[in-house]
């Protein structure tokens, strides 16, 4: 095993990794971080805006269009996610922005919808996260800029003078976050087996109880197109039966039920990975479904989260926040590796469970955030499931079938490079057709 010593430094890294990665948030993160941006600008102006300017890249317009801003009263778009920075939200809170909405705040919300004059435009081309607010209140004005990561604010202005600068940013790096080249299948896999879980714990604990209370409430409410209680009322006999596809069915059922839920107005937080509540949804709950069921115990438990946030993190580092690439595919082939380890698959295991899955549903395209979100996680979780399976069958798709590479690190980088560069088309046409 190579990271078995707290002293080394990628030890260091890995856990900087998850600190800045499982955080707390509620409601889809790019409304949320537009409300963050407003209310940031909100502060900045220190009084409200008679009007409003929002530039945003098309990933940005695509993951806000659809998807219910909560504590709104169900409204929908950057419009409403603006309005609830400005009038509501809490900067302090970051994506908790608007987590403590009243009902009398929610009606000052669409009074002010219905009297300010909110524009959305475009942000000038070059990043695939951009967010510009500019508020204006008579002769003065502020403007906040988000760029490459929910949070990161790159730029603060009021009156002429910049408060705050982080220079040009020309490109869709993720500056200032941990370096992810320590990230490698095998040492995941080592530092899983190895870490000391006082380091872990607390944010696993927190992922525990917020992803699976959300996944809960997502069968108690009416969420959407409800994919998790579908999922298990159109297969009450395999339920009832138990055993392994029962199980398979209800970690498919919870993980689409927490999204149900937070793609449709539920103001409960989630613990994220990769910039996401759904894909931090998908690689934590069907892993703790399938422990409790397995009775694997709190260590077993916590040692397959590592593994599993850490795979779906290794994916979409070279894919990037935003693409036409559906998240919720790197998510679920993350939970399959954290069932396979919770099974006791070793890392060749665990491997070709990657290989595998991504074999099979690299396909799935990101046409924002909405409620056919949860029906995509269960999608992703069976194929996923699939390519453990697969292995265990001694079946695997083979290097040079199609996109396939034997390497597991060259097939993680071929996928990302497909999803980030060769897709990058896709996700323009995917933003033409939604906005046609």
């Amino acid at each position: 095993m190579i990271v078995v010593n707290k002293n080394d430094k990628n030890y260091g890294m890995f856990i900087q990794i998850l600190k800045e990665e499982l955080v707390p948030a509620m409601g889809c993160t790019e409304p949320i971080a537009v409300a963050y941006c407003a209310s940031v600008a909100r502060k900045v102006l220190g009084e409200t805006p008679d009007s409003v300017l929002v530039e945003a890249s098309g990933n940005i317009i695509k993951n806000v269009k659809s998807v219910i801003v909560p504590n709104t009263g169900h409204l929908r778009g950057i419009e409403a996610a603006t309005a609830a920075g400005i009038v509501a939200g809490d900067p302090d809170k970051k994506l908790e922005v608007i987590s403590n909405v009243t009902l009398d705040q929610q009606a000052e919300i669409q009074k002010f919808l219905d009297q300010t004059s909110i524009k959305v435009g475009i942000a000038p081309p070059g990043l695939v996260l951009d967010i510009i607010v500019t508020l204006v209140h008579g002769e003065s004005y502020s403007k906040v800029r988000i760029a490459n990561s929910h949070t990161n604010i790159v730029h603060i202005e009021k009156d002429g003078v910049v408060l705050e600068s982080a220079g040009e940013v020309t490109d869709n790096s993720d500056e200032g976050l941990t370096d992810r080249s320590c990230l490698t299948i095998e040492n995941i896999y080592d530092f899983s087996n190895t870490v000391d879980l006082d380091d872990v714990r607390d944010m696993l604990d927190l992922q525990i109880k917020y992803n699976m209370d959300i996944a809960e409430e997502g069968f108690n409410g009416n969420y959407g197109a409800n994919i998790g209680k579908t999922l298990l009322e159109l297969n009450n006999d395999v339920v009832e039966l138990g055993g392994e596809r029962a199980l398979r069915l209800k970690a498919r059922a919870y993980a689409a039920a927490g999204s149900d839920a937070r793609m449709n107005g539920c103001d409960m937080p989630v613990i994220i990975n990769s910039g996401s509540g759904n894909q931090g949804i998908t690689a934590s709950v069907p892993v703790i479904k399938y422990a409790r069921e397995l009775q694997s115990g709190e260590e077993k438990l916590y040692r397959a989260l590592v593994l599993s946030n850490l795979v779906a993190i290794h994916q979409k580092t070279p894919i990037g926040r935003l693409s036409a690439f559906c998240g919720a595919i790197n998510a679920g082939i993350g939970a399959a590796c954290g069932i396979a380890y919770l099974k006791g698959a070793g890392l060749e295991a665990i491997k070709h469970t990657l290989i595998n899955g991504l074999a099979i549903d690299s396909g799935v395209i990101c046409d924002g955030a909405k409620a056919s979100c949860a029906a995509k996680i269960a999608l992703s979780l069976d194929n996923a499931l699939l390519g453990y399976e697969l292995y265990m069958q001694g079946r695997n798709f083979d290097d040079g079938d199609g996109i396939v590479k034997g390497d597991v690190e060259d097939m993680i980088a071929s996928v990302g490079k497909l999803a980030h560069d060769g897709m990058a088309q896709t996700d323009r046409e995917i933003l033409k057709i939604m906005v046609s």
